[in-house]
C-alpha cells in the first residue's frame, strides 16, 4: 500500500488531520485516543498512537485557547484508600480550581498502572500540571518519570520535599510528638501504636514521634504494643483486636489516621470496652469521619482542604509564569497542624 503523503502547515508542526491521514482514520477519532475515549477499536488506537509517536504530535495549545478552552488543566492523581482522606481533598481542589478558573481533573493511578502511558495520555489532552496527593507523593519512579517529561508537579504531603517538585505539607513526625505527649499527660504508660501505609513516609514520621515522645518522657516502648496498619478502616479493626487481645491490653492507642482510630473504637465497642472509661483512642487527619462516630475522636487536624487549595494556587502560578517565560523555581510550603481534644480520651482505668 502507497504510504499517504503528509501535508503539513508552512511551520513544519504537524496536525491533527497529519495524524489521522497517517494512522488512515478520521481526525475525530484522532482526538477520540488522545483524549482516551472509549468506543475505539484496540488496532486503530494503536496505529494513532504510533502516528502521533512518528510524528512528534502535540495538541496546539494556542488553537485550543482559539477554539476557547483557554483554562489551564491539571490533573489530580489519587489512588489513596481513605474516602474521607479523598473528600476532604477533592473539596479543596474543586474549590481552587473554579476560584482560579482552572479545570481540574480526577484520575485514578493504581499500583502496577503504566504510569508513562498514563501521564502521556493527560499530556496529550492537554493537562499542564499534575497535583499528586499521598501516597503518590513517595513514588519515586512517577516523580522521576514527571521531571524527565518537564512536567509540572505538586505533592500534597510527602514524607519530604522533592528537589524537583513543589510541596504542600505539615510537619508529621512534631504531630505525632505532641499527640503522644498529650496522652501522656492523661496518666497513660501502656499505649498502642497503629503505623500507617508502609509505602507512605509520612507513617514512618509518626511512628518516629510516637517513639522520641515515649522516651522523652522515660517510658520505654513496647514493641509488642506497635501494629502494623494501611490507613483504612480494617487495618484498624484488625490491629486494635490484637492488642485488645494481649493479656496486658493497651490503655490507651494512637492511630496514625482517623479511619483505623475509628477501626480501633468498633473492635473496642465489640469487646464490650467503653472508650474512653476503659480505652483511650486517637487518630489523625480530622476528617469528616472524627466528628460523626461515637465517641467523637481526639485527632490532628491535618488542614488537607488547605493543602489542595495551596498546591493548585502554587501550580497554577508556576504553569503561568512560564508562559510569560519568566523562570521559576519548585515552592514548599509547610501548614499548621491544630490538636482537636474530643470526647474518646481520658485517663487510664483504674
Amino acid at each position: 500500500m502507497k504510504e499517504p503523503r503528509l501535508r503539513r502547515r508552512q511551520s513544519g508542526r504537524p496536525t491533527v488531520n497529519d495524524v489521522a491521514r497517517l494512522a488512515q482514520c478520521s481526525p475525530m477519532t484522532v482526538s477520540r485516543v488522545i483524549n482516551g475515549s472509549s468506543g475505539v477499536r484496540e488496532d486503530t488506537r494503536v496505529a494513532v498512537e504510533a502516528a502521533i509517536k512518528e510524528l512528534d504530535y502535540a495538541p496546539n495549545k494556542a488553537a485550543r485557547s482559539l477554539a476557547g478552552v483557554s483554562q489551564i488543566r491539571l490533573a489530580l492523581l489519587y489512588v489513596n484508600p481513605s474516602a474521607a482522606y479523598l473528600t476532604e481533598l477533592l473539596i479543596g481542589g474543586m474549590d481552587a480550581a473554579s476560584r482560579l478558573d482552572a479545570h481540574l481533573v480526577i484520575e485514578r493511578c493504581d499500583v502496577g498502572e503504566d504510569k508513562e502511558g498514563l501521564i502521556n495520555k493527560l499530556t496529550a489532552s492537554g493537562i499542564d500540571g499534575f497535583i499528586l496527593p499521598p501516597p503518590l507523593s513517595d513514588d519515586a519512579e512517577l516523580l522521576a518519570l514527571l521531571r524527565r517529561l518537564r512536567a509540572h508537579a505538586m505533592l500534597i504531603g510527602p514524607g519530604q520535599a522533592a528537589a524537583h517538585h513543589g510541596a504542600v505539607m505539615i510537619d508529621d513526625y512534631q504531630a505525632a510528638l505532641d499527640m503522644t505527649k498529650y496522652i501522656l499527660a492523661l496518666g497513660h504508660r501502656r499505649i498502642g501504636f497503629i503505623i500507617g501505609n508502609p509505602a507512605q513516609s509520612v507513617s514512618a514520621l509518626r511512628l518516629a514521634g510516637f517513639r522520641d515522645s515515649m522516651l522523652n518522657a522515660g517510658v520505654p516502648v513496647d514493641e509488642a504494643l506497635i501494629q502494623q496498619g494501611e490507613f483504612t478502616y480494617r487495618s484498624g479493626m484488625d490491629a486494635a483486636a490484637k492488642l485488645l487481645a494481649m493479656k496486658e491490653r493497651p490503655t490507651a492507642i494512637f492511630a496514625s489516621n482517623d479511619d483505623m482510630a475509628a477501626g480501633c473504637v468498633a473492635a473496642a465497642h465489640r469487646m464490650r470496652l467503653d472508650v474512653p472509661g476503659d480505652l483511650t483512642v486517637c487518630g489523625f487527619d480530622d476528617t469528616a469521619l472524627a466528628s460523626t462516630i461515637w465517641p467523637e475522636l481526639t485527632t490532628i487536624r491535618q488542614p488537607i482542604r488547605e493543602m489542595a487549595e495551596n498546591a493548585i494556587d502554587l501550580l497554577v502560578q508556576g504553569i503561568r509564569l512560564e508562559r510569560q517565560k519568566q523562570p521559576r523555581k519548585p515552592r514548599h510550603i509547610s501548614l499548621d497542624y491544630t490538636f482537636i481534644q474530643r470526647e474518646s480520651d481520658g485517663p487510664p482505668p483504674a
